[in-house]
């Protein structure tokens, strides 16, 4: 009789064997170290001996028996047979799906436009998307690829670079008609809004930070904190202040006029840029491998209104 739980034992020894860590297999994985321990330590006590050499130091604290080198190449193949087997129950007949995870507030203003061009070109692909806040594991089948922004420094998946992002000041034309300019006055007399999104490692400006380079003589401490940047961009739509804003987020909705970028000729850029990822050790299929280059071109070269 065959037993899951040794298929994950053997999952966890493998990753553990190439990283040299139980940190490095945890990282892949997805889960914590103390769990790939825990694992791999019940494959010990199933074979009865250890399987690992522990070192206190050095980059690489955790090296192979030799009892278990040879049994590692083993181990590693029927792991890739099993992935293969499971692509051929997928079979040629089953429609191609991608699994995509962005955002909410991304896929809303950024991501959702694009998928619909795709989808218009590439009628075969059905795309499923995963709305989250949190990063999913893309590298461990939880999405086939995924959108971030940030500082790309995410362990355990490819990324490829899209376009860097800045922040832009926007409010609803309610506020401030087209052809009305926007004076430091009247910026001083707004009620603002403030993200209190985490922004780690962006340098996402501040309203104190703005008014000081505009010189405006306002303080930045009242107005209207939000610690969600899909609020904030409501918020501003619905002409309740004036709002600081990633313009990836919002470049559609001034294009259409819904809302109005004041102070243009300043720019506010982010160490934040926008990637794709995908896993980092598994061959993409070509659905996926598809998407992820109709979608780099695209960003790249958009297609003429």
């Amino acid at each position: 009789m065959r037993s899951l739980n040794r298929l994950k034992w053997l999952h966890a020894f493998e990753a553990t064997a190439r990283h040299g860590s139980f940190t490095g297999a945890a990282t892949e994985l997805g889960v914590t170290p103390a769990a790939v321990g825990q694992l791999v330590r019940a494959l010990e006590e199933w074979v009865g001996h250890p399987l690992l050499h522990r070192s206190r130091s050095g980059s690489t604290r955790l090296t192979l028996v030799s009892e278990a080198e040879e049994a590692l190449q083993e181990i590693t193949q029927g792991l890739d047979s099993l992935e293969r087997g499971l692509g051929k129950l997928r079979g040629r007949r089953a429609r191609s799906v991608v699994v995509i995870t962005a955002s909410q507030v991304l896929m809303m203003n950024w991501l959702m436009e694009r998928l619909n061009r795709f989808s218009e070109s590439h009628a075969h692909i059905d795309l499923r998307l995963n709305v989250t806040e949190k990063l999913m594991d893309v590298s461990h089948g939880e999405a086939d690829i995924g959108i971030r922004c940030g500082r790309g420094d995410w362990p355990g998946v490819n990324k490829t670079w899209l376009m860097a992002e800045e922040a832009v000041l926007v409010c609803s034309p309610r506020l401030l008609p087209a052809g009305q300019a926007c004076s430091v006055e009247w910026l001083a007399s707004q009620k603002l809004i403030h993200d209190d999104t985490p922004h780690p490692g962006a340098d996402f400006p501040r309203w104190e930070q703005v008014l000081e380079k505009l010189g405006a003589p306002a303080s930045a401490q009242s107005g209207l904190h939000i610690n969600s940047t899909s609020a904030v961009i409501l918020a501003a739509l619905s002409g309740r202040g004036v709002a600081i804003v990633r313009r990836a987020l919002v470049e559609t909705l001034i294009g259409t006029g819904q809302l109005r970028q004041l102070h243009a000729d300043q720019r506010w850029p982010l160490r934040w840029d926008y990637y794709i990822v995908t896993p980092q050790q598994a061959v993409l299929r070509p659905e996926v491998k598809l998407f992820h280059d109709w979608l780099a071109e695209d960003v790249a070269h958009p297609a003429a209104e």
